[in-house]
């Protein structure tokens, strides 16, 4: 006969699970008041109390505030930006270079030079990859061909506060723009400022967009040199060579807002032009010319 007492009742031996579950930090907010003492308790050399428990850093407690996103822009109708005027292209015959953005920003339209806003790294880029021989302030635009046999020009000339305000119809009609430009012109090479720039040629020419896989920085196939003749004529350039079309290199956009790259990255992509540029130079014997810099009123 069992002599115990059916009201008897028996500790139960915690599992591990709950063991474990004192860790947690969701239990950090729970008061140790609220637990019922177990059998024989040990004595303890403190005893925690509910504030204890319920203390925690503020920085824990309290949510980060979350950042403002930055409203995307859309199509904007050249109406609104007909109080600022467009660029002067920076183009002379048999140049080693030009250079293609997109279109100016409100800033550069603004002060009237390219790649006028302080956030732009076109400048600090031309001087890291050896495309010139210290940084050019955007006023000094205009010397471009005469001190380093370079250009400038963009594939829209009216201004917008950024490429989505632009559309596609006036990229297109921009790529035929472009080709005239260096058909008449014949630089050696053309240097596109940006991945969107080329992608815009490329739907123009292919009546298609790009796939991921035909996209690459640096060098471009010669099926892809710009400003050659369609009607299958031979060019020649200034000095009677014949002329193919101007070789395409794609590098990296300089906007401040073009944070997909690294810098390093950036750099490491503008490095080959630029020293491709420098051969070409010595090559030809280029000199600077001396020249005196437009002061803005």
């Amino acid at each position: 006969m069992n002599n115990l007492s059916e009201n008897t009742s028996y500790p139960s031996t915690p599992s591990f699970k709950d063991q474990l579950s004192k860790y947690h930090y969701a239990d950090c907010s729970k008061s140790t008041q609220d637990k019922s003492p177990a059998p024989n308790p040990r004595p303890s050399k403190r005893t925690r109390t509910a504030t204890d428990s319920l203390a925690m850093p503020s920085a824990l407690s309290s949510p980060r505030p979350k950042k403002k996103k930055r409203k995307p822009s859309k199509y904007a109708d050249p109406s609104k930006y007909a109080h600022l005027s467009p660029l002067t292209d920076i183009l002379e015959p048999n140049l080693i270079c030009v250079f293609v953005g997109t279109n100016p920003g409100v800033q550069t339209a603004t002060a009237g030079h390219a790649y006028a806003h302080p956030s732009n790294h076109f400048w600090k880029l031309l001087h890291s990859s050896g495309l010139t021989d210290r940084r050019l302030k955007p006023e000094e635009d205009g010397t471009l061909p005469a001190l380093y046999c370079m250009g400038n020009t963009n594939i829209v000339e009216r201004p917008s506060k950024d490429a989505a305000e632009l559309s596609k119809e006036e990229m297109a009609a921009g790529t035929a723009n472009l080709d005239a430009k260096f058909l008449k012109y014949k630089p050696e090479a053309v240097c596109i400022v940006g991945k969107g720039i080329w992608e815009a040629i490329w739907r123009y020419r292919y009546g298609r967009n790009q796939k991921k896989n035909e996209f690459r920085y640096g060098w471009q196939d010669e099926k892809d040199n710009m400003g050659k003749s369609r009607d299958g004529e031979v060019e020649e350039d200034a000095e009677g060579n014949v002329w193919r079309g101007a070789k395409v290199f794609v590098t990296t956009s300089t906007s401040g807002l073009a944070a997909s790259l690294k810098p390093a990255e950036k750099e490491a992509i503008w490095s080959p032009f630029g020293e491709w540029v420098q051969k070409r130079r010595v090559e030809r014997g280029f000199g600077p010319e001396e020249v005196g810099v437009e002061e803005d009123s």
